[in-house]
């Protein structure tokens, strides 16, 4: 009997899970009631479905560890792991283009999408005329320095993960941990003192709309980024990761490298290059 459920093959066929099912309708039940309390309702039901949904992906992911610690990912299904995370990022990188897109639009056909927004400004200059943008010398600075630096602790861990340095991964991922923390700070402070909206009164704002956007998003990447290499400081703590499996801690660290690259862009072109367009329009 034994051998009839014995596998002979590479592939890790699933067991039956109720997760797909919990987290479609948890989903659901966090769309319809963000749309409710978006328009004036309780924001009960929201919770509710977010807390479902948490509950999901800590449920499901704990399965897959588990599935990992039993021996089911070999070496062919890690190989597809692996292609699934590089589509995954693929992806991601498309999402940003998408906002680049809209940057670039907006600043280099300024006259039609100042006009499009209904600023009333006589011609098109970018940024919009008004408009006190941030010094990218300043905070926005400290934080890609921050963020290149979030770049080397990260790759430190993943050395010392394979050369077998328990320390060394702990103590890397704990210094990667918060320097995304402390990225998050700064663009918290940064927002808040910010001296344009998301919007104005009565009208448009193509500039905050772009800028917000673009790196509100990127901003919310460096949020799951943190948490997920925070799980994986978890686990490397009890000893889940080994030299020659770790794909749970190779996939944060792949994610982080890209929300960087993401930083890097984002900072040269929507911080320098506005603000080379404000020195430029002064002259």
């Amino acid at each position: 009997m034994a051998d009839a459920h014995a596998k002979h093959h590479d592939y890790h066929l699933v067991n039956p899970s109720p997760w797909p099912a919990i987290g479609g309708a948890a989903a659901f039940i966090l769309a319809v009631g963000a749309v409710n309390w978006m328009h004036g309702g309780n924001w009960a039901v929201m919770a509710v479905g977010f807390a479902l949904v948490f509950y999901t992906m800590i449920m499901w992911w704990r399965d897959v560890i588990n599935e990992a610690h039993s021996g089911d990912h070999t070496p062919v299904v890690s190989i597809h792991l692996r292609y699934g995370m590089i589509m995954f990022i693929a992806s991601e990188v498309m999402f940003f283009v998408a906002w680049f897109w809209a940057f670039f639009d907006a600043s280099l056909f300024s006259n039609e999408a100042i006009q499009s927004s209904r600023v009333a400004l006589t011609g098109g200059e970018w940024p919009p005329v008004g408009t006190k943008i941030f010094d990218p010398w300043h905070l926005p600075l400290v934080n890609t320095l921050i963020l290149l630096t979030s770049g080397t602790t990260v790759t430190w861990a993943h050395h010392a993960l394979l050369n077998n340095d328990r320390q060394g991964l702990k103590w890397g991922l704990i210094a990667t941990v918060l320097l995304g923390a402390l990225f998050t700070c700064v663009q918290a402070w940064e927002y808040g003192h910010a001296q344009f909206a998301f919007s104005r009164e009565g009208e448009g704002n193509i500039y905050g709309s772009t800028f917000f956007m673009a790196t509100g998003f990127h901003g919310f990447h460096v949020l799951i980024g943190t948490i997920f290499l925070l799980v994986c400081l978890f686990r490397a703590m009890k000893g889940h990761f080994t030299p020659k499996q770790h794909f749970g801690f190779e996939a944060a660290a792949w994610y982080w490298h890209f929300v960087d690259v993401v930083w890097l862009f984002l900072f040269a072109c929507i911080y320098v290059w506005a603000s080379a367009g404000v020195q430029i329009a002064h002259e």
